[in-house]
This record gives structure tokens, C-alpha cells and sequence, in this order.
């Protein structure tokens, strides 16, 4: 199949300290003219100043020079980059193991992390604790990434009719993370080995937790409503956020990003809940049964009252 060399999106990114005393975010983005890949790294610290903005930092950091450093050969990368990811991942997480070594102040500070690379038509991505990133496609909203935090399960009870609706959205638990990058094991990452096929006109929306103080429908709301513009989107998604004047909001980051492309290799995938269907029956299959457990374990956890092993984020 012929492939169009150029890669067309229209990208912006904004940040917001929201009401914390400090910003712990963090993000880096590269969406070249003319280039062929495009690549976003969003991370989300905690562990308070002089921490959580340290972890934050490394995590783009060595995430974006990882996978720069390989950009040169489309073709190579395409063929490897879920390992390309992967070992990225692996070498930010060491790099605040060590940091975390020879600066005590530092110690027990992590980070959630969220990369993605757009290669031609393909999403590629990475992800590892709670940072959302959404597809908004034909008017529905989707994320596309696994929640690595207790929400999932939270939710899940929601349905099952233990909590209600309010009890589940301001749960105690709810930003909970199960996984991290802080210097050990990594316990959860979510690393797809097949690609999402992309549209025209598909809007990506690499975001940190903080975002989630809007419902998905008043996410949708915002999309709808802004200008047709990535920069335009991304100011009315801050200007929603400040308009809900909570005096515990979190850091915000968006990296909003349009995809145009005027040649394409095969039609893009049609989506199904959260999982498009170019990821293959057996990633359906594992992720059906990953939430069947996850749900399980946060049943018993919050009937037992516990909280997750590396704690709620302060971030």
C-alpha cells in the first residue's frame, strides 16, 4: 500500500498549576513539519516540591531522548516501537531510582507517565499510572489507555449498585495508583503491541489527572463547543477546568493533537468501548479479564478498608 511521507497534525499544548502549591507536571511534545513521527511525553509527579516535579522531569525527559534519538528510521521504529517504548520506560524509571539514591530529599517521589508517537496513520503508545489519553472521533469520546489507579474498581462498584454515582466520583480512593514510575518494579504498564489506526480528523488528548475534574460529557461539551483549532481547544478545556473553582484542583497538562492526513493505508478502526479492534480478539479477551481481577481485588481492598501499596498521589 502506498504511504504518504508527511505527517500533518495540528498540535498545542497547556499547562495549569490549578490550586497546589506546586507544579508537578510535566511534559514534552515534538510534532515536526514535514516529519513523519510525532511524539508527546506527558508525566505527572508526586511527592511533593523538590520531589514529585523531580520525578516528573526525568520521566519526559529521558522518555523524549529515548525515542528522539530513534525517530531517524520510520521504518525501524515502526517495526520496534512498543520496545522502543517499553525500554524507554524502563530507563526513566532507573534514572529516579538513582536520583532517588543520591539525593535524600528526593526519596519516594514517582511519577505517572504517558507517551505517545504517531508514525504516518499509526498511534503508538505507553502509559503507566492514571494520565488519560482520549480519542474524540465522529462526536463519541474514548480513552484508549488502561487506568493503572483505583478508579476502575470504584466504578465498577458503582454499577454493581454498592456505591452511588456521587459516592464513586468523590471516593477517598479514586486517585489511588496501582502503578508508578518511582524506582522499582513497575507493576501495571499499558504498551499495546499493535497500533491504532488513525482518522482524519481524530483529536488526541494526552492529559494528566487533573483534566478528570471534568465528566467525560463535559469534556465532549468543550470539544463540540471551542473553536476548530488545537490551540482553541486547549484553552477552553483550562478555562472548563477553572470554571469549576474547586479549591483542591489538581495540576493540569493537555497536549491536544488533530490528525489530517491526505493519503491513508487502510480505513481507520472502528472502536468498541475502550478498545479498538485492531488490537486482536486476545488483547480484548486479556483486557476483559485483567478488569474482571482488578475489580475483584478493589472489591476486597475497599471492604477491607486498605489502600493501594504505593499509596494515594499527592500530586
Amino acid at each position: 500500500m502506498p504511504r504518504s511521507s508527511e505527517l500533518q497534525v495540528d498540535a498545542a499544548t497547556a499547562i495549569s498549576r490549578g490550586r497546589r502549591e506546586y507544579q508537578e507536571d510535566a511534559v514534552i511534545t515534538d510534532f515536526p513539519i514535514g516529519g513523519e513521527i510525532a511524539l508527546a511525553v506527558v508525566a505527572d509527579g508526586m511527592g511533593g516540591h523538590a520531589a514529585g516535579d523531580v520525578a516528573s522531569k526525568i520521566a519526559v525527559t529521558e522518555v523524549f531522548s529515548e525515542l528522539k534519538l530513534q525517530s531517524g528510521d520510520p521504518d525501524a521504529f515502526e517495526s520496534t516501537a512498543p520496545r522502543l517504548m517499553r525500554a524507554a520506560a524502563e530507563a526513566a524509571n532507573g534514572c529516579i531510582a538513582s536520583h532517588s539514591r543520591e539525593v535524600a530529599e528526593t526519596r519516594g517521589m514517582g511519577t505517572t507517565l504517558l507517551a505517545l508517537a504517531i508514525l504516518r496513520d499509526r498511534l503508538f503508545w505507553i502509559s503507566v499510572g492514571d494520565s488519560p489519553l482520549f480519542l474524540f472521533r465522529d462526536g463519541a469520546l474514548r480513552q484508549i489507555n488502561e487506568d493503572h489507579s483505583l478508579a476502575p474498581q470504584i466504578d465498577f462498584l458503582v454499577q454493581a449498585g454498592q456505591l452511588t454515582a456521587e459516592e464513586g466520583r468523590y471516593h477517598p480512593d479514586r486517585s489511588c495508583l496501582t502503578s508508578v514510575l518511582c524506582g522499582d518494579r513497575i507493576a501495571q504498564v499499558d504498551c499495546p503491541e499493535e497500533p491504532l489506526v488513525l482518522s482524519d480528523q481524530d483529536l488526541l488528548i494526552a492529559a494528566t489527572d487533573g483534566i478528570l475534574s471534568l465528566t467525560p460529557d463535559e469534556i465532549v461539551a468543550v470539544l463540540q463547543g471551542a473553536g476548530p483549532g488545537s490551540a482553541e481547544i486547549a484553552r477552553a478545556l483550562l478555562d472548563a477546568v477553572e470554571e469549576q473553582d474547586d479549591p483542591d484542583q489538581d495540576n493540569v497538562t493537555v497536549s491536544v493533537i488533530r490528525v489530517a492526513r491526505n493519503r491513508w493505508r487502510q480505513p481507520a478502526q472502528a472502536l468498541d468501548g475502550r478498545t479498538a479492534l485492531g488490537f486482536g480478539i486476545a488483547r480484548i479477551a486479556e483486557r476483559v479479564a485483567t478488569a474482571v481481577r482488578r475489580a475483584m481485588a478493589g472489591i476486597r481492598l475497599l471492604q477491607a478498608g486498605g489502600s493501594c501499596a504505593d499509596g494515594p498521589k499527592t500530586g
